[in-house]
């Protein structure tokens, strides 16, 4: 069982017959077939996603899941499968041009519980910065004005400003990460396997 938040392409997204689709779905799918497993995707918030995995109520979490100090106190971690850059989505025109403007940003829009989130709030505050669902919701509040910038990952932001006229990525890289699969701590039956499959895969 992977969970997931399947509004993140395109790592997962759901397609028009209800199933989902994604680099890691494909991922997950070529890991369970490696070990002969069924993959079964389980669609929620991104923290109840990144919960159900700390609690054992999925096997797995995938969902652009990035490797930081914070979440390796309470999951077990596969080695990296992925690079992840976070990046700034801004209005065109905005007076936002670099990293640095964003200390001058009223509101920046960042997806609940992940590290954009969470970069952003150790920079410029919790009053700077609006939490959301989902990254859809955050580039429709963008749209809307509700926000003046949104940190996110890079490859759904091209997603998003492909789908949204009037939206610019701004040329310049918030962070650098690496994405993983989270587990719950101390399986290590599981983690060497999905390691092993990994690795085969790479």
């Amino acid at each position: 069982i992977m969970s997931t938040n399947a509004q993140f392409p395109p790592y997962e997204m759901v397609k028009d017959d209800g199933t989902f689709e994604g680099i890691d779905v494909e991922v997950a799918q070529a890991i369970a077939d490696k070990l002969g497993l069924k993959l079964e995707v389980d669609d929620m918030d991104f923290d109840a996603a990144l919960l159900a995995a700390q609690q054992g109520k999925s096997d797995m979490v995938m969902a652009g899941v990035t490797v930081n100090d914070e979440r390796k106190q309470v999951m077990d971690f596969s080695d990296t499968y992925a690079n992840g850059v976070q990046v700034i989505i801004v209005k065109d025109g905005s007076a936002i041009k670099t990293v640095d403007d964003l200390a001058n940003a009223d509101k920046i829009g960042t997806q609940r519980g992940t590290t954009g989130y969470i970069y952003c709030t150790d920079d410029y505050g919790d009053d700077h910065v609006t939490a959301y669902d989902d990254g859809a919701t955050a580039v429709q509040a963008l749209l809307n004005g509700q926000v003046d910038a949104v940190v996110i990952d890079s490859a759904p932001a091209q997603e998003f400003v492909k789908a949204n006229q009037g939206l610019t990525i701004l040329d310049t890289q918030y962070t650098n990460e690496d994405y993983a699969i989270g587990m719950a701590k101390g399986n290590t039956a599981l983690l060497d396997a999905v390691n092993g499959a990994l690795e085969e895969l790479k």
